[in-house]
């Protein structure tokens, strides 16, 4: 078990730490080129979004030289990979499947990358950030520009209407039948905007946020000697403890302190805590 932050269990508990210590999720620098999803609302009218499958990849914003994170860090991808990407700012998502987040993960964390392994790793593009217009605009202005030119690395991720509410609701249950992760909605009449903003939204069949480790509690039992759950802060800074869903591998080498993790939660209680938080995953560093 990780012991960077197992002194501050005991005063965590004891309520000797004061959370201000602890740098807040909410600090982390967002890179300012990428859009970023709220949740989506079953009052909104559908019919005014475009709607595609939410990938559970690592999002990319290509800036015309460099691959980078969503938080400006360099993905340090093959030269091949991105030697014929357009000199256009792009916004997207490296993915390589459904279900299998972990492995892109092994991929694209190396500093020296594995052209192999990169080999299935792909750049599924949404978004044309510098092209003037609204979002049905800039989707046929960006599919003109792959069309255009050659890209081995890069895919046009699909995005359509819906006629109804209960078109959206097909929509999702047909991804989630095939091992999908949701949907994503894009306000068909809106600029391409930066930071989280109401034009961008997420559908999944349960509510999932993201929260930053600072520390673990030990564990009972048969988890004797390894983690018995992560102590999370998420972008509220609510503190609160991540057990259910953690795998043995998870608790004998547990995400690390600082490091980010998705949770799947149903609703939150009066005070704002999560009800049922299960964890995923970690995700990458950004």
């Amino acid at each position: 078990m990780r012991k960077t932050c197992l002194a501050l269990l005991v005063p965590l508990a004891l309520g000797i730490v004061s959370p201000s210590l602890i740098q807040p999720a909410s600090a982390r620098v967002v890179f300012p080129g990428v859009s970023l999803a709220e949740r989506y609302h079953h009052s909104l009218d559908p019919t005014r979004y475009l709607v595609s499958e939410k990938l559970d990849g690592a999002r990319a914003y290509w800036d015309g030289q460099r691959l980078l994170s969503r938080t400006g860090n360099e993905f340090q991808a093959p030269d091949w990979f991105t030697a014929d990407f357009p000199p256009e700012p792009l916004d997207g998502e490296l993915w390589i499947g459904r279900g299998r987040f972990q492995e892109l993960m092994s991929v694209i964390r190396d500093t020296v990358p594995d052209p192999l392994a990169w080999r299935a790793v792909h750049y599924h593009v949404f978004d044309l950030p510098d092209a003037l217009g609204d979002a049905e605009s800039r989707q046929r202005q960006l599919a003109a520009l792959l069309d255009s030119q050659r890209q081995s690395a890069i895919r046009l991720v699909p995005q359509t209407r819906v006629s109804s509410r209960v078109g959206l609701d097909r929509e999702l249950e047909r991804i989630v039948a095939a091992g999908g992760e949701g949907v994503m909605l894009q306000l068909r009449d809106a600029p391409y905007q930066t930071g989280r903003h109401g034009g961008l939204l997420k559908l999944t069949p349960h509510e999932d946020a993201e929260a930053t480790v600072i520390g673990y509690t030990d564990g009972r039992g048969k988890h004797t000697g390894r983690v018995g759950a992560l102590i999370v802060e998420d972008a509220t800074g609510q503190l609160f403890k991540l057990g259910t869903g953690l795998s043995d591998a998870d608790r004998a080498t547990p995400p690390a302190v600082g490091s980010r993790v998705t949770y799947r939660f149903s609703g939150r209680t009066e005070r704002g805590l999560p009800r049922f938080a299960r964890f995923l995953r970690e995700r990458p560093a950004d």
